[in-house]
């Protein structure tokens, strides 16, 4: 279990390696993340940390809830728009007000980032699920329909998991195992390889990536 730093999603860039490969990656742009609140086991039955990101403008203040007002205040840190808490096993090294950067991940070598995928609404069996759908030729009657998804008398019924139209998108997605490419803690940024969920300028959630061993054959 890894600390998470939330940041926001830019957009898509192309680098060059040292060999000149040209490398597609993620700018994700991560201000310091500071700790709101630090839980242990016997006072809480459990370790975490819990971090804020995003400072609330001056004009937005007034819209904060009293007990976040609190909350913040007992940690005498400015309000922020977004918490999360992250269980870890070693609170020892963190305190109320500390500042986490994206210098947090200088010496990693892959993330997993976590966001809300884009949402698509009301789609197809043929979008949503990958079909081939049917000739494409007049007459045919069959072009982009679902075919069949029940049986006979016996069950008489769809199954459940039977693949069909419906919402499309707008849930939550981890991509794991990115490359970390560039880090750069003057302008906050971080580039990964690859692409990652969500839109632009959309709230992402970056962990340190654990060491998966290979499943015996």
């Amino acid at each position: 279990m890894s600390l998470k730093l939330m940041g926001k999603k830019k957009g898509m860039t192309r680098v060059f390696d040292e060999t000149g490969n040209l490398i597609v990656c993620t700018v994700i742009a991560a201000e310091p993340n500071v700790i709101v609140q630090v839980k242990d086991k016997d006072k809480d039955g459990y370790q975490a940390v819990q971090l804020g990101a995003i400072k609330v403008p001056e004009s937005k203040k007034k819209n904060v809830t009293k007990p976040l007002v609190g909350h913040f205040a007992k940690a005498k840190v400015e309000p922020r728009r977004h918490l999360l808490e992250s269980r870890i096993e070693n609170t020892n090294e963190f305190q109320l007000g500390q500042e986490v950067g994206i210098d947090y991940f200088t010496d990693t070598e892959f993330v997993d980032v976590c966001g809300t995928s884009k949402g698509k609404g009301f789609q197809g069996v043929i979008k949503r699920h990958n079909f081939a759908g049917g000739p494409g030729s007049h007459g045919s009657g069959f072009h982009r329909t679902a075919g069949s998804t029940g049986m006979r008398s016996t069950p008489g019924r769809s199954l459940p998991g039977v693949k069909k139209a419906g919402q499309m998108g707008s849930q939550k997605v981890t991509t794991e195992n990115l490359k970390v490419i560039r880090i750069d803690a003057e302008k906050q940024v971080i580039l990964v390889k690859g692409a990652v969920p969500g839109a632009k300028n959309s709230l992402v959630y970056i962990r340190k990536s654990v060491k998966k061993t290979p499943a015996k054959k």
